[in-house]
């Protein structure tokens, strides 16, 4: 994988533990942040563990916290595959 979309992103949050089944993805999530959107830190934690898992790439707890939004996951995650 070349690049990491929000798209993919959206398919990640999906199933992680913590979070509301009453959250929509759908629409524009961008630079909702992940309280807003109903992420809890569990979640989040979770989020960054698949993201890992599936790309392979280091994602350290310092970069878990300054990631705030779904794209700034998206924007850390495309640092890492193309760095």
């Amino acid at each position: 994988m070349t690049t990491f979309t929000l798209d993919d992103m959206r398919q990640i949050m999906t199933g992680c533990a913590g979070v509301p089944d009453s959250v929509d993805l759908t629409g524009d999530i961008g630079d909702l942040t992940f309280t807003d959107l109903g992420y809890d830190s569990l979640a989040v934690l979770e989020m960054a563990a698949r993201i890992q898992q599936r790309l392979d790439i280091p994602i350290p707890d310092d970069a878990v916290g300054e990631m705030k939004t779904p794209q700034a996951a998206v924007d850390y995650v495309n640092r890492r595959l193309t760095g």
